[in-house]
């Protein structure tokens, strides 16, 4: 029988990658909502009008928390995989839909171009999927960590196209109307 390594040496490799990744992962989530001035406390935000669907803000800090751990935890099984086949196709299109996940915030609250974020989301829902399918040929419980992110940047997709429809002149009137918060 040849192994490449021991089953506690698989899971030590999974433990290191885990103690990097998933930190990271979390932390660049973070950053990215924090740049973008992404919140209830974003007065363009405040101003639009809200879909239906609108979950209570508080909803997002946690879900996205939960989905950036599961994230992390799905990374970090497809580094420690060495030898797979698939595993650095599945990293390179993982780094993708994750750029597109961290430029969504930016695009949507701190420019205010609610079409560009729903084209953003648009190739974010495909890059996903992509990296699902890939991270199945590598892990498949790295893949089965993905789908409830699939399911809410899926929902965030419909989401974002309410605000569009329901807001549809508001990144123009945006650059005209700015507003400035100084706190002392």
């Amino acid at each position: 029988m040849n192994r490449l390594a021991s089953p506690s040496q698989l899971r030590a490799s999974l433990a290191r990658w885990s103690l990097f990744l998933v930190p990271l992962v979390l932390l660049l989530g973070f950053a990215s909502g924090q740049v973008a001035g992404s919140g209830a406390d974003n007065p363009w935000f405040a101003a639009l009008a809200k879909p239906r669907i609108y979950p209570p803000p508080a909803a997002f800090g946690i879900v996205w928390s939960v989905l950036y751990l599961m994230m992390g935890v799905a990374l970090a099984m497809v580094c420690a995989a060495w030898g797979a086949r698939w595993r650095p196709f599945a990293l390179v299109v993982f780094g993708l839909q994750f750029a597109l996940n961290l430029a969504w915030s930016p695009v949507f609250f701190a420019r205010h171009d609610m079409a560009l974020a729903l084209a953003v989301l648009i190739a974010l829902d495909v890059a996903l999927l992509g990296t699902i399918w890939l991270f199945w040929k590598v892990r498949r419980a790295a893949a089965l960590l993905l789908l409830p992110l699939l399911a809410w940047c899926l929902f965030a997709t419909a989401l974002n196209w309410q605000f569009l429809q329901l807001n549809p002149d508001i990144s123009e009137a945006d650059a005209n109307n700015a507003v400035q918060r100084i706190e002392l």
